[in-house]
């Protein structure tokens, strides 16, 4: 389904909606407006949906960045905070990244004029504007069937590359990237017609699954084709090739010509469609002996060559955070996985773990005396610890191994495969398909609380605040309590966004007023997202995911009430904010002495909001004499990959790449006091994690 475009309050400007992503977004006009469908045809840029209004100007909600394109596409003026910016009469396109990439084409002159807060795109006179909108939901554009044979498995991975939209360095932009063709297992290899781009790029590994998985990422953004060979080469042409094994070992080498590679496009890049001024450029190209501006316009070969001659040190400092390394189990039914991972340009490790035992690592281990134990809420959340025991070191009701993947720089982690992951979110191929089959939704976002325990109120009343408390965005929260299982079972199998479940869990299910609800039991599942706070909640966590729902989060272990409490109404605050779910569980995890019982399973990459700008972030702030310093932590939207532009909402910052962090950088108390103002970000202050309307300026130390 298409983005739409609604009248707003008193008609005085158009929403645009994205009823897949769940994203919306505001253009208000001086007076009523009313809209029209026009062609899309009309734009340069791909548009799913176009609609036309007459009005003198535009207000945007948000700075964004603003790239103004004449008829011929040249850029003639770029804007974003604090912009003031003035254009003769002509024919121009207004390009809009928003939460929803937005598109407007007009005639007439042209100003454009930004403050800390929203900006405004005025025309002169009343004329007709025509607005496009295009989602960032992305479906792939075919399946691919394989047999378990290797070099099927290899022919298969080929094809990921057909999904790039380019070939040039603009597919280091997370939009310019397509999602792979979907595999699946079969009796014959069916390729669906697809063929990677023509570039001259090939990459031989030995035809073993750990191999093959390990250069899928990298075979996708170099568009190349997977062969058989007795060693890893990557061959660029004729006489032309690199080896893939060097000094660090098969996969880190891969790992580095993946990243190295896609940091030089994003450099090489600013030669082109987007001459933006750039951090990462300014802080490396002195060293690097790159003539970007000729690299630009060379075959995607010949820069690839040129590319594998600087040194991997020369750029590691100045990478971007990687969004995932996910580690996948060298199997057959792990293929099917791949797509999804690749299309986060995900670095893949193959299963180098150790199992854990439950006795030395999934215990309290004295966490229960650590946390107090006669406090009121020393109780666990386990059917058996109702009665507040404190005795409550069992571990999970399922059989599964755990096991501990090797520690990554990642801002994410990922686990394919059998086992209870530590430290990473546990994937599921159902989850990731759950997602591409998501149906439009119409309406405010739903947000559904369930409190099955009355001494777990507590928790309930912090989080009923937490949600849907943003002014832009339309939620419905809904909060229910002591449901019984035919309740609860209605309450599963309906349509929400996002369930926040307080209560008990056993092996048996969740614990109801008149008994207990084993999710496995369940007929269908419309919960896209869920978090059970309750002890032991994976198996039925799992059980979600199986029967529909997209991504949640779930505990491992037993877990203390007042733990919970803790962990709840953080993940509440974060996922409010637009935080993605792996994301928000990796902050709230330093919150409380119980973080690492819990876990991700299925999508962690899924987002029940949109953030107030285009990315989160996280804030830290310390007292530096008059000034204060800000240390900038940007994650990853829920639909933007490695790749994207972030800059903050401050004077003369430059661009930099996302996610991860930003230059630090020194404000005033009044700059400081309208820097916050902004947005209600996360923040943290000598190690404490509070929000941004709970700080105190005066009180900074």
């Amino acid at each position: 389904m298409n983005p739409s475009f609604e009248p707003i309050e008193n008609g005085t400007g158009i929403a645009v909606v994205d009823p897949i992503e769940r994203h919306r977004y505001a253009l208000t006009t001086p007076e009523p407006v009313a809209s029209t469908a026009v062609d899309t045809d009309r734009f340069r840029f791909p548009v799913d949906a176009a609609v036309g209004i007459h009005t003198a100007a535009i207000s945007l909600p948000s700075v964004v960045s603003v790239h103004v394109r004449d008829e011929s596409g040249a850029i003639v003026a770029q804007a974003e905070h604090f912009a003031g910016e003035e254009l003769p009469h002509g024919r121009y396109t207004i390009e809009l990244s928003a939460p929803i990439k937005l598109y407007c084409r007009v005639e007439g002159p042209l100003t454009v004029t930004a403050d800390v807060e929203g900006m405004t795109i005025g025309f002169g006179d009343a004329t007709e504007v025509a607005v496009g909108a295009r989602s960032h939901h992305e479906r792939p554009a075919a399946t691919v069937t394989t047999t378990t044979d290797p070099e099927d498995v290899m022919a298969a991975i080929s094809t990921f590359g057909s999904a790039l939209k380019t070939t040039s360095p603009e597919r280091s932009y997370p939009t310019l990237r397509g999602h792979p063709p979907t595999v699946e297992l079969g009796d014959e290899l069916d390729l669906a017609g697809l063929e990677p781009p023509d570039t001259n790029v090939v990459i031989e590994v030995p035809p073993e699954y750990r191999s093959i998985f390990v250069v899928a990422p990298l075979a996708y953004y170099l568009g190349a084709r997977v062969r058989p060979g007795d060693e890893p080469l990557l061959r660029t042409g004729p006489g032309r090739e690199h080896s893939l094994d060097g000094p660090c070992g098969f996969e880190r080498t891969v790992e580095r010509t993946l990243k190295g590679t896609f940091f030089l496009d994003c450099l090489a890049r600013t030669e082109g469609l987007y001459p933006v001024a750039l951090h990462e450029r300014e802080a490396v190209e002195a060293t690097l002996d790159l003539d970007l501006a000729a690299l630009y316009d060379r075959s995607l070969a010949d820069r690839l060559d040129a590319y594998l001659d600087v040194p991997f040190a020369a750029v590691e400092d100045h990478l971007p955070e990687w969004k995932l390394t996910s580690h996948v189990e060298p199997v057959p039914t792990s293929a099917e996985t791949l797509p999804f991972l690749v299309d986060d340009l995900a670095v893949v490790r193959c299963a180098s773990t150790e199992s854990v035992t439950r006795s030395t690592e999934l215990t309290f281990d004295g966490g229960v005396e650590a946390a107090g134990t006669g406090s009121e809420d020393g109780f666990t959340r386990s059917v058996s610890g109702s009665t507040r025991s404190t005795n409550s070191n069992a571990g999970p009701e399922t059989d599964a191994e755990f096991v501990s993947p090797e520690a990554t720089d990642s801002l994410e982690a990922a686990w394919v495969g059998e086992g209870l992951p530590l430290g990473a979110s546990k994937v599921s191929v159902e989850a990731y398909r759950n997602r591409l089959d998501r149906t439009p939704a119409d309406g405010d976002i739903a947000i559904t609380v369930v409190c099955n325990d009355a001494d777990m109120d507590q928790e309930r009343d912090l989080i009923e605040d937490a949600y849907g408390d943003r002014d832009e965005l339309p939620f419905d929260v809904s909060l229910h309590r002591d449901l019984t299982t035919a309740e609860l079972e209605d309450l599963l199998s309906t349509r929400t966004d996002f369930l926040h479940y307080i209560g008990h869990v056993d092996e048996d299910g969740f614990e109801c007023a008149d008994g207990e609800l084993d999710a496995n039991t369940l007929d269908s599942v419309g919960v896209d997202a869920f978090l059970l706070n309750a002890c032991q909640s994976y198996r039925q966590g799992m059980a979600l995911i199986e029967g529909g729902a997209i991504g949640g989060i779930a505990t491992l272990t037993d877990v203390l009430n007042c733990e919970a409490v803790q962990m709840g109404r953080t993940l509440a605050g974060l996922l409010n904010a637009g935080f993605p779910l792996q994301s928000a569980l990796g902050i709230a995890r330093d919150e409380s002495i119980m973080g690492d019982q819990y876990l991700v399973v299925g999508d962690g990459g899924l987002a029940i909001a949109q953030p107030a700008g285009i990315h989160p972030n996280l804030l830290d702030i310390e007292r530096k004499g008059e000034l204060f310093r800000v240390d900038m932590m940007v994650y990853p939207a829920s639909q933007g990959g490695v790749g994207g532009l972030v800059t903050p909402w401050v004077e003369n910052h430059r661009y930099c790449l996302s996610p991860g962090s930003v230059p630090a950088f020194d404000l005033s108390h009044n700059e400081l006091r309208d820097f916050l103002a902004l947005e209600d970000s996360p923040v943290k202050t000598n190690g404490q994690l509070s929000w941004v309307t709970e700080l105190d300026i005066n009180e900074l130390g």
